[in-house]
């Protein structure tokens, strides 16, 4: 059924097909047209309105509590998932997840943002919010990715990294700018997928990559539209604004050069078929797979530079 305000043309279409589905009758068979009918408008209209979502709609899309997180990824698309713990200085980060995978017949290093599905798996995994600890189990994870030759697979889902005082105590931000200059010079292909949120500099840690996709709801942005309200008009009441003016959606993004692709999701969000989503993502991760593996370490590299290089462009 409808969860969001912007469904509301929708609602009314959902309650008539499933009292059709409710009736019981011995001329069910009567009502089967009515139905068909009815089913084949409600997805014509759902995927007219979510061809023509706002970037303030598309946030709200993204930050759905049922829309997939990375485990239900490591589910559907990967095998012999074995995950790898710590940072080798200070922990284990439970909202940063990393280890060795098969994607098809290829081997790699999956590392992801990961979130919970009720409160206590968020509790636990602080919401996808990653200490410096994450940020350092991350960075020592794709080093042993180049050590073995392996590709690099990251999937973005989080609105930042933690903002909490011990967080900034043990080098937050060193980290993070850490993490963006040796990614710069890792040997490997690196591919990012944002599938949710993806927020600052928490998303770019894991993000410096060959080939960076969103899923076709997911937003990326250097700031929460909440956050750049309060800076701007110091009120929240002005997100829809700021989500318009951020450029935060993955159209958006793609026309500015910032991503390469957009992997699209079932009409309605990826949480109403994660396992659709799962294999969108699974195809085109193996895509550019196939492309990235064909460069040779220089190549990779420059082209890597190349990119992030480009981004940014003025007029005078």
């Amino acid at each position: 059924m409808s969860e969001f305000d912007f469904e509301k043309p929708v609602a009314e279409m959902e309650k008539a097909i499933e009292k059709l589905k409710n009736i019981n009758s011995d001329n069910k068979t009567d009502f089967n047209a009515q139905l068909a009918d009815l089913e084949a408008k409600l997805i014509e209209r759902k995927k007219e309105i979510y061809d023509n979502l706002t970037p303030w709609q598309t946030v709200q899309v993204a930050r759905h509590q049922k829309r997939p997180v990375l485990f239900d990824y490591i589910k559907y698309i990967f095998t012999d998932f074995i995950e790898l713990h710590g940072d080798r200085h200070f922990g284990d980060d439970h909202a940063m997840v990393g280890g060795f995978a098969k994607l098809g017949n290829e081997k790699v290093m999956l590392i992801g943002h990961s979130k919970g599905k009720n409160i206590e798996e968020n509790i636990k995994r602080n919401f996808g919010q990653a200490k410096p600890e994450g940020y350092r189990k991350a960075l020592r994870l794709m080093r042993l990715a180049e050590k073995f030759n392996v590709p690099v697979i990251t999937f973005v889902d989080t609105q930042g990294a933690f903002p909490g005082l011990d967080a900034e105590e043990r080098g937050q931000h060193e980290a993070i700018a850490r993490n963006l200059t040796e990614m710069a010079k890792i040997k490997v292909p690196i591919i990012t997928v944002v599938t949710g949120e993806g927020g600052s500099g928490g998303a770019l840690g894991i993000a410096v990559a060959d080939s960076v996709m969103m899923l076709s709801y997911a937003v990326y942005s250097v700031i929460s539209p909440e956050g750049c309200a309060g800076i701007l008009w110091r009120d929240a009441s002005f997100s829809s604004n700021a989500a318009e003016a951020l450029k935060i959606t993955a159209k958006s993004l793609l026309e500015l050069g910032v991503i390469d692709e957009i992997i699209h999701e079932p009409v309605g969000g990826a949480q109403t078929d994660p396992q659709q989503t799962a294999e969108n993502i699974k195809e085109v991760v193996l895509k550019q797979l196939k492309k990235l593996s064909a460069y040779s370490a220089t190549k990779l590299l420059n082209k890597r530079f190349e990119k992030f290089s480009a981004m940014g462009k003025f007029n005078r």
